[in-house]
């Protein structure tokens, strides 16, 4: 079936439909609520929490934009949720277990290690970035979405979208080029 079918069976209420909606988006969608909160363990609660939303409210998806286009949106409104409530009960948080190694770094360590630090500066910047920033940069810059799409799916205008991208980019530039000239001074 494809993902009219399945809209359309979802809608009629066959929780199978919408397994399958949810088994072809659950990459992406989870991908974007790891990028919007910054860690596994909340996008897994945001993941779950967007595809409720989105059960629940099936028969209102009016069909203008994909389904993952729809749940682009959901995810990014249930992160921002999150994150809202998250900041009310901030705990300190345990050390992250470090990531495997990748098997491509064994032939070149230099080029890998320094690939690797300049990938967690980056991911760390954006992380540290206000949630209506972090999403802004994770929708264009991760996702390459136009301005209008972010406009849409976040309810702002086209102009906001644009500046808010110019703050977030001007604020990661500002961070990434302090760390970078601090690294060269030691």
């Amino acid at each position: 079936m494809d993902d009219e079918e399945l809209i359309g069976a979802a809608r009629r209420g066959d929780r199978d439909a919408f397994d399958e909606l949810v088994r072809r988006t659950f990459v992406d969608t989870f991908t974007l609520a790891r990028r919007l909160t910054g860690n596994e363990e909340d996008a897994k609660d945001v993941v779950q929490d967007a595809y409720l939303r989105a059960w629940r409210a099936i028969g209102k998806f009016r069909g203008d934009a994909a389904f993952s286009t729809w749940m682009y949106r959901i995810t990014a409104n249930a992160a921002a949720t999150h994150m809202r409530k998250r900041r009310r009960h901030r705990a300190e948080p345990i050390d992250e277990v470090a990531e495997p190694a990748d098997p491509r770094a064994e032939a070149q360590p230099a080029a890998a290690a320094e690939s690797t630090d300049v990938l967690a500066r980056i991911g760390a910047a954006v992380d540290d970035l206000p949630p209506k920033l972090r999403t802004i940069v994770v929708l264009k810059d991760v996702y390459g979405l136009p301005h209008e799409a972010i406009a849409e799916e976040l309810g702002i205008s086209v102009a906001a979208a644009k500046v808010r991208l110019h703050r977030a980019r001007r604020k990661l530039r500002d961070v990434l080029y302090e760390e970078g000239a601090e690294a060269h001074a030691v």
